[in-house]
């Protein structure tokens, strides 16, 4: 069936998806697929955020990206047929088109155009986990990792002090973006606190000392929007910067704006 509601597309991959694509809602929690498991097809985002997870042998959870929508889940285990590397889970309701693997590397066999597309969107996807991997390896300390976090979720606020943002976000999910414990990211965020430099409260970030944040990280000047480069989980992007704009924030940002629409 088609994809009424979804945005317009400028490529025949994403025309394929929205056009043919089954589509389907999904409440807040839900799975999409599970590492592990062998490809049925690939899943476009509509609407909503889905969280891409892996776990290690000891039972830890490790959060590679926020997607938005538009972007193709599973798109290269579906093309390779090995199974997920990944845990996909909505952290909203969505909704989301999918097509079966065979359909989808039959279209791909017929469209030599829709084969470049599919090419250019694995290669964003590399380059996302590059980015990941320096965020996190550069990092000299958990407090660090923490700071480039916050800078990047706050990077549309105007580089002001005083700025509030929703994340929607538990220390939970917050530690797992960063490789660390809840204990440790409940206890950084106390530190920040006292230290006057950022708190969270709930669901609300306050950013009251950008400078201090800056400083953990080792900036010199302020984020701009001029200065954008790469962050951590932005799929379009040069080499890594802690202020670009990521579907991360965008999910920050949208969940800022119903909250003020509630």
């Amino acid at each position: 069936m088609g994809s009424p509601g979804l945005e317009p597309v400028d490529n025949p991959l994403m025309t394929q998806l929205r056009l043919e694509g089954f589509l389907y809602a999904l409440p807040a929690r839900s799975l999409l697929f599970a590492e592990g498991e062998a490809p049925r097809g690939v899943h476009m985002l509509c609407k909503g955020h889905v969280k891409l997870t892996i776990n290690s042998t000891e039972g830890k959870t490790f959060i590679l990206k926020i997607s938005e929508p538009g972007d193709i889940l599973g798109l290269h285990n579906c093309v390779s047929g090995d199974p997920y590397e990944m845990t996909a889970t909505t952290i909203q309701p969505c909704q989301v088109s999918f097509i079966k693997r065979e359909d989808f590397l039959r279209f791909l066999h017929q469209h030599s155009d829709a084969c470049l597309q599919t090419a250019l969107q694995l290669s964003k996807t590399c380059h996302m986990a590059y980015d990941t991997i320096r965020s996190l390896g550069l990092s000299h300390s958990v407090s660090e990792k923490l700071a480039r976090l916050l800078l990047e979720l706050s990077a549309d606020a105007d580089a002001r002090d005083g700025v509030r943002i929703e994340l929607g976000l538990t220390h939970e999910e917050i530690a797992q973006m960063i490789g660390t414990s809840r204990e440790t990211v409940t206890r950084l965020l106390a530190d920040f606190r006292k230290k006057q430099i950022a708190s969270l409260k709930g669901s609300t970030l306050f950013i009251q000392n950008r400078a201090g944040l800056e400083k953990l990280v080792g900036i010199l000047r302020p984020c701009t929007s001029e200065s954008r480069g790469s962050a951590m989980f932005a799929l379009k992007r040069p080499p890594a910067s802690v202020d670009a704009p990521s579907p991360l924030r965008n999910h920050v940002l949208q969940s800022q704006s119903a909250h003020r629409h509630n």
